[in-house]
């Protein structure tokens, strides 16, 4: 199964597990990274670490060791939808 750390910018995915263990898994889950929740990869920084991600409506950074901790199914390619009216004033 894939974790966090192997999407390509502009995918998104489910969470299917945690495997991260002790206070790392309480901050993943306080972040609303919980089974079920859809992520996408907004951006990664040009070393790899960290990697940006939106996570209900927030963009959160995560190291590339926490990440892997965070199993994924469903991997889907950006809709261009998704973007339509990013930056636009409402």
């Amino acid at each position: 199964m894939d974790s966090l750390a192997q999407m390509k910018e502009g995918e998104s995915a489910m969470v299917h597990d945690l495997t991260a263990v002790g206070p790392i898994r309480r901050r993943l889950q306080d972040l609303g990274i919980i089974p079920g929740t859809k992520i996408e990869c907004v951006q990664k920084s040009p070393l790899g670490d960290p990697i940006a991600y939106m996570v209900r409506g927030a963009v959160i950074a995560l190291r590339q060791e926490d990440a892997s901790t965070v199993l994924i199914s469903e991997v889907l390619p950006l809709e261009s939808n998704d973007r339509k009216n990013e930056g636009a004033i409402v």
